[in-house]
């Protein structure tokens, strides 16, 4: 994609199709030149810097849920791995670009973007700028009346509003579709949409009580990153930048997609260098801290782990295909696994991942350029590759 000077006609990206495969090996480590993105500032005078571990052997052997036995190069090449990055005990022990992103490219990050913004609104709990269990028209009266009303922003949080909201990518009625064409990502075809994400938040209407199961909502996350840009009175590249982005030490600026109005696509528009990833993860994995500081605060961590009191249970009614039995959602974060095996995981459609596991003392991060948003089979494939990573470097 995209060779030449220019590029013939075939081989440039369509706004109808910038997301999908094979294109999105090209456009999503190269976001700024394709949606209008705010920077997110570094500080490179204080990057935090790796060593380098005992490397992994990329030849080292996975079995698939199928049972199929293959290698983990091989592997990396049929998920469609942009870039792969394993931190053992904070030291590097693997790193590879396959195909068109570089370590100096930000790629983007879709609904990986979820849990930073869920670390902000942790942050900002903590700081008491937000109220935890306040209805969140305390924040947004634009809701009063309307379908978010008598939501509170812990609901949000853990996806259990009672919103209409479908992620069906497939489905030209879906409100993620009706998204994309609101923030430019797709062609607008319906032109009465508004030209602002918040706008459209307030036309959201309930389908039930909030409070109940979770079910996956991207606008979840939108709700809450506007709270924190009006609790806070900041914009929120400026609320990453030096809550988040700036303390764990990263190396170059994050990209935040925004729409018309200035206003950032919090469910899935940030964009980031593989290495950065790393070091989000590994404040993760040290209970929120980098060095001698505490950038999110341990307590919202220890909360993320343990759940509320009925968040496996809402868990487990959902109707979204999660395939975590015994899993749950908390805190804009995944947690795979039954509440024995405590994994974080930040998750976002074409396969980027963010894997965080205190027990074996690592961290991976993968991203990729599926064909399509939602491919179980890679899903699968590639969490069985992490599973393997981990038991690999622990024995």
């Amino acid at each position: 994609m995209m060779q030449g000077f220019p590029p013939p006609p075939v081989e440039r990206w369509t706004p109808e199709g910038w997301q999908l495969g094979p294109t999105n090996r090209w456009t999503f480590s190269h976001l700024r030149e394709v949606v209008r993105t705010a920077r997110v500032p570094a500080a490179p005078s204080s990057a935090r810097s790796f060593e380098a571990g005992k490397p992994l052997d990329p030849g080292m052997t996975v079995t698939l849920p199928d049972g199929t036995v293959g290698t983990l190069d091989a592997l990396l090449d049929q998920t469609f791995t942009d870039g792969l990055l394993v931190l053992h005990r904070g030291r590097i022990v693997m790193e590879r670009y396959p195909a068109e992103l570089t370590a100096a490219d930000t790629h983007a990050l879709l609904s990986v973007s979820k849990s930073l913004i869920g670390c902000v609104v942790g942050i900002l709990m903590d700081q008491g700028v937000i109220e935890e269990q306040a209805n969140i028209t305390t924040y947004l009266p634009e809701f009063v009346g309307l379908g978010y009303d008598g939501a509170t922003v812990r609901q949000v949080l853990d996806m259990r509003s009672g919103i209409k909201y479908s992620e069906h990518y497939e489905d030209p009625g879906a409100e993620i579709t009706m998204v994309g064409q609101v923030v430019d990502w797709s062609p607008r075809l319906l032109v009465d949409l508004p030209t602002s994400l918040y706008d459209y938040l307030t036309l959201l209407i309930a389908a039930g009580a909030h409070g109940g199961p979770f079910h996956y909502r991207s606008c979840e996350t939108d709700v809450l990153g506007w709270i924190c840009e009006r609790a806070s009175g900041r914009r929120m590249p400026h609320l990453l930048s030096e809550l988040i982005w700036q303390p764990i030490g990263a190396e170059q600026d994050a990209d935040a997609a925004v729409d018309r109005a200035g206003t950032v696509i919090h469910d899935g528009g940030l964009a980031a260098g593989l290495r950065d990833l790393g070091r989000f993860g590994q404040m993760l994995l040290d209970r929120g801290r980098v060095g001698d500081r505490q950038v999110v605060p341990e307590a919202f961590l220890e909360d993320t782990y343990r759940g509320g009191t009925d968040s496996r249970a809402a868990f487990g009614s959902t109707s979204t295909d999660t395939r975590m039995p015994g899993g749950m959602y908390r805190n804009q974060f995944w947690l795979p696994y039954p509440a024995d095996r405590q994994v974080l995981l930040c998750m976002g459609i074409y396969g980027q991942m963010i894997y965080i596991d205190p027990a074996r003392d690592f961290v991976a991060v993968k991203l990729s350029s599926w064909p399509t948003a939602q491919q179980p089979e890679l899903l699968g494939a590639t969490l069985a590759a992490v599973d393997a990573i981990g038991d690999q470097l622990t024995t």
